[in-house]
């Protein structure tokens, strides 16, 4: 992913609010397993990570993003951006 599309990507992800939020337990197999059924329906998705978590928002996102083979657009503080191309049903056009 170039730099140019993960400022795109970033911009489209400014007006979209959290659909998943991740608390004490951390990443559990069934978060991984609902952001990876996210990800039929739409190809950018925001996290945001609770303050009790423990676990460090860069790591979530980092083995969240290797689950789903996903990639990491950005992590802001506690807030997590995953991009995953859809094949089937593209609703984002990346600029080359």
């Amino acid at each position: 992913m170039t730099s140019k599309q993960r400022a795109y990507l970033k911009g489209l992800a400014m007006n979209i609010d959290p659909i998943f939020q991740i608390g004490k337990s951390g990443l559990t197999p069934e978060v991984t397993e609902a952001v990876n059924e996210a990800f039929n329906t739409r190809e950018l998705i925001k996290l945001a990570v609770l303050k009790n978590c423990m676990e460090d928002a860069r790591e979530i996102a980092a083995v969240l993003g290797d689950r789903t083979h996903s990639q990491v657009v950005q992590v802001i503080g506690k807030k997590i951006v995953l991009y995953k191309e859809n094949k089937d049903h593209k609703k984002i056009n990346l600029p080359l």
